[in-house]
């Protein structure tokens, strides 16, 4: 899935869609893709529609991430559902299909909840993941046997009947397609401005299951599962914190010049003072005198002036950090010319 605006991360989504977002400086799709690669899902599908040339042009037919590619493009967002109806013809030629969000985060083992989906009785089977907050995701209600009886949105703690987070990574079987509103019916709600075809899993598809008694079910996760929506630039950049900690398991480019930082090829920064962890991209220029203490991670072609202080920061691509500039806690990047 990946046709969303990614509003919340802006002003980084207003240079790239959200699943083109670096995380150790490879685009968190890349990192999905090698994802379901690597746990067997090797006949992939994406939708597109915000950008869609940045990503179609980086992934092409997808055999570099070990997959292969097909796309539906989308002129206008169909919703978290709707995206997946409209490529329904791809998907419902096999029993069953995972749907997984191209801008989350994630190292979950994706065949753990494919042999739970195939050993239960459901239509769907939904990855969830037990939260200290609930007022920061939407929750699953189920019963002793894992099926889901209902859902709540980011309730308060004290009122909260599940700490069970939707991590909206789903298996469904094919008959789901039936489940789903007709395209040509008047929005429940009256709202005229939606395309024909939207559809959202939350309003739409889950209530029906629940109304029409369709069961379905919730797959827990190990603990020690990462996953983070990279929703906001905070979250991006602990994303990025992560994976360079080893909080999710990520293989970082580039080989390692001292302990703990990496560095890529035709990376100059000898005179600058490095306290890991540090990733620096490929083509990279950190001169002498600026500092960089970790987690900081430099995107390909970047430079640092002397004198700039860098600390639990990300630096874009190509970006250009000037004389004793201090980054701190966020992104520092530029609009390309």
């Amino acid at each position: 899935m990946a046709a969303g605006l990614g509003t919340r991360l802006r002003p980084l989504t207003n240079l790239m869609p959200k699943p083109m977002a670096p995380v150790l400086n490879v685009p968190v799709m890349e990192h999905i893709a090698r994802l379901l690669a690597g746990h067997g899902f090797d006949e992939v599908i994406c939708n597109l529609s915000y950008m869609p040339e940045a990503i179609r042009e980086h992934f092409g037919d997808g055999s570099r991430a070990g997959i292969s590619l097909s796309y539906s493009e989308e002129p206008e967002p169909l919703g978290t559902a709707g995206g997946v109806g409209k490529a329904r013809e791809f998907l419902a030629a096999t029993e069953s299909f995972l749907v997984i969000s191209g801008d989350a985060l994630t190292d979950g083992d994706l065949r753990s909840l494919a042999a739970a989906h195939e050993a239960n009785d459901g239509i769907a089977t939904l990855a969830t993941k037990r939260v200290a907050d609930t007022a920061q995701f939407g929750v699953a209600i189920t019963g002793e046997d894992d099926r889901i009886h209902g859902f709540q949105e980011k309730p308060d703690p004290a009122e909260a009947l599940s700490n069970l987070a939707n991590c909206g990574i789903y298996v469904f079987r094919r008959e789901i397609f039936d489940h789903f509103p007709d395209p040509d019916a008047p929005s429940p709600a009256g709202d005229a401005e939606q395309p024909r075809g939207f559809a959202d899993w939350a309003t739409d598809v889950f209530p029906a299951l629940l109304e029409e008694d369709v069961p379905f079910y919730s797959h827990e996760v190990d603990d020690d599962t990462y996953w983070n929506d990279i929703g906001s630039v905070s979250e991006f950049v602990q994303g990025n914190v992560d994976a360079l900690s080893g909080e999710v398991s990520l293989q970082a480019p580039g080989v390692e010049v001292e302990p703990g930082v990496l560095a890529g090829a035709e990376s100059s920064f000898e005179g600058a003072w490095l306290k890991a962890p540090v990733l620096i991209g490929s083509g990279c220029r950190v001169d002498p005198g600026a500092g960089l203490c970790g987690p900081v991670v430099v995107g390909d072609g970047a430079e640092i002036a002397g004198g700039a202080r860098l600390r639990h920061a990300v630096v874009l691509a190509g970006a250009r950090v000037p004389e004793r500039a201090t980054v701190f806690g966020g992104v520092f990047g530029t609009k390309p010319a």
